[in-house]
C-alpha cells in the first residue's frame, strides 16, 4: 500500500524547522517550494520498492512514502544517531536533457539491523540479525549491500523516467557517513523516506537523499504539479460521438481498368470510337486515394456489384488515413 497511514509502532520524522524556513544571511535551504512532483515520484517508487523488497523477504509487504523534507546533511546526521547504518552512494548521470551536476550522488540509508537481516536471507539463513549489532559491516556485508543497490538502481530510473533520463549506479557503501565522499555537513539535501512493514515484522524506514545543488536543472519540473490519473469521459458524450463518427460516409470505387493512349490518338478520337481495355479476374478496390483490396465484377439484386476477395488494410485504418490526409 503505497502511502498508507503511519502505525503507532513506526518511527516518526523529527522535523526540525531548519529544514522549513530560511535565515537572513544565509543560502535558502530549499530553492524550489512545493515540491509536487518529487512527492508523486516518491509515491510511484514505493509501489516498486514493494516488488522488490517481497522477493528479497519471501513475504507480502506494505510499503508507503512519507512526505518527503528538505534539510541540512548534518541534521540529518544528528537526527539520525550513531547506530549502525548502511549508507550507499548512488551516483546519478544525466541521460540527455538538463545536466546533472557533476559527480553527484542520491544516498539511500538503510538501518543496520534491516541490513543484516536482508543480508541473512540472501545468503540462505531465515533473516535474524544479531542482538547486538556490530559497529561496522563486514567486508562479505558491505558487497551484499552493493549488491541490493544495484537492484534498486532499476526502480530509480523508472520513477525518474517520467521527469528526467537519469541513470543509477550503486558505489561503496560505507558504516559511517563521516566516510563518504563529497558531502559536506552544509549541503541541502531532499529527504525522501519510504516505509516497509510485514504481518510479523517491524516497520523499517529506508531514506532516499538527494542533493538539492544536483537537481536545481530540474527545478521547475520539480515544482509542477501532477495529475495521477486521467480523468474518465462521460459515457453518453462518447456514446454520442461514437454515434455521428459511424455516419460519417467515404467514396468506395472500383477502378476496371485505365488503359493508356497516345497523344496523337487522343487527339483523333471521335463519338463511336471504341478504346480496347484488359482486366484480370479481380479488381482493385479503392477508399479514396487508399487500396482497401480485391473483388471480383458480378451482379446483386439486378445492379452491377463488386464481391471482394481479399483485403489490404483494416477498414479503421483507411478512416483513420482518410481523415489525417494522405502522408507526404
Amino acid at each position: 500500500m503505497v502511502n498508507a497511514p503511519a502505525q503507532a509502532d513506526e518511527r516518526e520524522r523529527l522535523r526540525p524547522q531548519s529544514a522549513d524556513h530560511g535565515v537572513l544571511g544565509t543560502t535558502k535551504l530549499n530553492p524550489f517550494g512545493d515540491l509536487h512532483t518529487m512527492q508523486h515520484l516518491s509515491a510511484r517508487l514505493a509501489r516498486s520498492l514493494r516488488g522488490l523488497f517481497e522477493s528479497l523477504l519471501r513475504e507480502e509487504l506494505r510499503c508507503w512514502a512519507e512526505p518527503l523534507v528538505v534539510q541540512r546533511f548534518s541534521d540529518y546526521r544528528a537526527e539520525r544517531g550513531d547506530g549502525l547504518s548502511a549508507w550507499l552512494p548512488m551516483a546519478m548521470v544525466s541521460v540527455g536533457g538538463p545536466a546533472i551536476q557533476d559527480n553527484a550522488h542520491a544516498l539511500c540509508v538503510l538501518e543496520g539491523g534491516f541490513s543484516l537481516s536482508l543480508i541473512d536471507l540472501l545468503f540462505g539463513g531465515n533473516g535474524t540479525a544479531p542482538d547486538t549489532l556490530p559497529g561496522e559491516f563486514s567486508p562479505a556485508a558491505d558487497a551484499m549491500i552493493r549488491r541490493l543497490g544495484g537492484m534498486m538502481a532499476e526502480p530509480l530510473r523508472r520513477a525518474w523516467e517520467s521527469l528526467a533520463r537519469i541513470e543509477f549506479t550503486a558505489g561503496p557503501p560505507e558504516s559511517s557517513p563521516a566516510m563518504l565522499p563529497g558531502l559536506e555537513g552544509e549541503d541541502a539535501m531532499i529527504v525522501t523516506r519510504f516505509g516497509i512493514a510485514g504481518h510479523n515484522r517491524r516497520p523499517t524506514m529506508l531514506d532516499i537523499l538527494y542533493p538539492v545543488a544536483a537537481l536545481k536543472p530540474h527545478g521547475s519540473a520539480l515544482t509542477g504539479k501532477v495529475v495521477d490519473k486521467q480523468a474518465e469521459a462521460d459515457p453518453t458524450w462518447r456514446g454520442d460521438l461514437t454515434r455521428a463518427v459511424m455516419t460519417v460516409r467515404f467514396p468506395v470505387r472500383s477502378v476496371l481498368a485505365e488503359p493508356v493512349v497516345s497523344l496523337s490518338r487522343l487527339m483523333e478520337l471521335k463519338i463511336g470510337d471504341v478504346i480496347p481495355i484488359s482486366f484480370g479476374p479481380e479488381v482493385p478496390v479503392m477508399v479514396g486515394g487508399d487500396l482497401l483490396g480485391m473483388g471480383t465484377v458480378g451482379t446483386a439484386n439486378g445492379r452491377a456489384a463488386v464481391q471482394l476477395t481479399s483485403l489490404a488494410r483494416s477498414a479503421e485504418g483507411l478512416a483513420q488515413n482518410f481523415h489525417e490526409g494522405p502522408v507526404e
